[in-house]
């Protein structure tokens, strides 16, 4: 893979910086919206917006009668630098610090959440119960009984909840599945996704410290533990901590297992065992492991995922991707595109397909359309599918936690031991309370 996340990310952002966000909201899209009947208007709020809230709220707002009229953060420092790009294009926004204020404004149709892991369960559950659509970024929890609650209340309020696994949305990503399920691979027996991230550097130890100016730190932790501020857990390092997050393996994992189970329709595996640890960087503050390798246990195929920070090289030469191994040959998957890497004797190769556009700004245009048509059963990546591969990522990290092969019962929904089951439910601090629907 020529260009790593990172790098692109970057220059997504120095673009960004040159030339405004106007670049990014088409200023035409804004004009449009003038045109547009306030009653056809789609106002939305958003919730978390310094990294992925802030880039799903500008993929949304290309989208015809997409409306922005609120945002919330703990940081009034983002919160202020979000205001002053949106007002550079003529949009004026409410400002919110506690987003349950946020859920109480009547004009808001959508609600966006882009908060950390921890935060995703609650927000969603409190936004749905307001009235609201929800898109809610992956991975929907960060624990099994979360998405089994976020699941029930998209069911009783009956609300569009979109999930950020935009993939599902990457033209090339549904021409590979369509190609895998023609059958021409043969029978698969091996299935494989990966994640060699090798832009992801050793954090430097850092002492506790006073929260920064302009942060509520009390509302970040929210539900999770009480703990002195530490800047190696805000902002994008809360992955690597258990407290609010799954390392990897929720991160780059419920992405890229996603298509692993999509391509096999796969449910749950019956068994999931991981090994792995801190090997790159065992000095390091980080307590999510920095390389795991977890084998899926199925009827008639293994799944294995991989990952490693610190390392570019991943299989097949690619930084992440996902491989099917058939009888007669292997299909590898990734960002930038799709091949066929044949056994010659038995069917051709396939060169490089590549990828032919934006995955999230068509996920947005997916969402609004099921908002608007009420037709659930149009969206790319609902609630249920986005539980269902956060749950078998839950199952690989709770069999690192354990040490141990874990085996699921489907119909008790739960682990043949104590052990890893009292891993299952979410355990909520300071005042909050687990939702119950």
């Amino acid at each position: 893979m020529k260009h790593s996340r990172r790098s692109f990310m970057k220059s997504t952002s120095k673009a960004a910086a040159a030339v405004g966000i106007s670049s990014l909201i088409p200023l035409e899209s804004l004009a449009k919206l003038k045109a547009i009947a306030p009653s056809d208007r789609l106002n939305v709020g958003a919730i978390g917006i310094n990294g992925m809230g802030w880039e799903d709220l500008k993929n949304l707002l290309k989208v015809p009668g997409a409306n922005v009229v609120g945002l919330c953060d703990v940081d009034s420092n983002v919160l202020n630098k979000r205001k002053e790009e949106l007002a550079k294009t003529g949009t004026q926004v409410k400002l919110y610090s506690d987003y349950r204020k946020l859920l109480e404004n009547k004009d808001i149709d959508v609600v966006v959440i882009g908060t950390p892991d921890h935060w995703h369960c609650l927000q969603m559950v409190e936004a749905c119960s307001a009235g609201k659509d929800v898109y809610v970024e992956k991975p929907v929890g960060n624990s099994i009984e979360e998405c089994n609650i976020m699941v029930a209340a998209q069911q009783r309020y009956s609300k569009a909840v979109q999930v950020g696994q935009w993939q599902r949305s990457v033209p090339h990503f549904v021409d590979a599945l369509e190609f895998l399920k023609s059958g021409k691979l043969g029978k698969i027996r091996t299935v494989k996704a990966w994640a060699y991230q090798g832009w992801m550097k050793a954090m430097t130890p850092q002492p506790d410290g006073p929260v920064p100016a302009g942060v509520d730190y009390a509302m970040w932790l929210g539900p999770a533990r009480t703990r002195p501020f530490n800047p190696n857990r805000f902002h994008f390092n809360f992955r690597w901590y258990w407290d609010y997050a799954g390392g990897l393996m929720t991160d780059w994992g419920v992405h890229l297992i996603d298509y692993a189970l999509l391509g096999m329709n796969a449910k749950f595996p019956k068994s999931a065992v991981a090994l792995g640890g801190k090997y790159a960087y065992p000095n390091g503050p980080e307590e999510t492991p920095d390389t795991l390798a977890t084998l899926y246990e199925f009827d008639d195929y293994s799944m294995i995922w991989e990952h490693a920070q610190g390392i570019s090289n991943g299989q097949y030469g690619r930084d992440h991707g996902i491989s099917y191994i058939g009888n007669n040959g292997t299909l590898v998957l990734d960002r930038n595109g799709w091949e066929v890497i044949a056994d010659e004797k038995r069917m051709e190769s396939l060169p490089l397909q590549p990828n032919k556009g934006s995955g999230l700004e068509k996920h947005m245009i997916n969402f609004v359309e099921a908002v608007k048509s009420r037709d659930f059963a149009k969206l790319t990546c609902p609630i249920q599918d986005g539980a269902h591969v956060a749950k078998v990522c839950q199952m690989g990290n709770i069999s690192y936690k354990t040490g141990s092969r874990v085996v699921w019962d489907v119909a008790q929904n739960k682990f043949d031991n104590e052990k890893a089951s009292a891993y299952i439910n979410a355990k909520y601090n300071n005042g909050y309370k687990v939702p119950t629907i």
